[in-house]
């Protein structure tokens, strides 16, 4: 049990890192980490907001990974599979709640259609070049 302990700090840790970035306003849009969705990739201020939502939510996550290690490291083989297991489960459901909500805020503050074909083609002068043709 002694190596799910160390798997479940050292993911505690990466979760918590990107939490706090979230949470700071520091985690920039990138590949790997933070809520990513096509809302939240929209623009940096819209990907800073949804992290900064789901911020509180993924750092409760880290909380629960490391009770998981805890309780891999001080409980009994079949109370420790069984603590492990369940913290695993709730911090994963905790940390998808909150990029579920903060998925949502983002698309909440998605900017209005502007007249004609949008921002597809870069210029109006374009516009006949977006739609399909018959």
């Amino acid at each position: 049990m002694l190596i799910v302990a160390i798997v479940l700090f050292v993911l505690a840790l990466a979760v918590g890192v990107v939490a706090v970035a979230g949470l700071t306003g520091r985690l920039g849009r990138n590949r790997w980490a933070g809520v990513r969705t096509a809302d939240t990739l929209r623009d940096d201020e819209t990907f800073a907001l949804a992290n900064k939502v789901a911020a509180p939510s993924i750092l409760g996550s880290a909380v629960l990974l490391v009770a998981g290690g805890v309780a891999a490291l001080t409980l009994p083989t079949v109370a420790g599979v069984v603590a492990v297991v369940v913290t695993v489960v709730a911090a994963f459901a905790t940390a998808g709640a909150g990029g579920s909500i903060a998925a949502r805020v983002a698309a909440a503050t998605k900017p209005d259609e502007t007249e004609g074909c949008g921002t597809s083609c870069g210029a109006c002068s374009l516009r006949g070049a977006c739609e399909p043709t018959a």
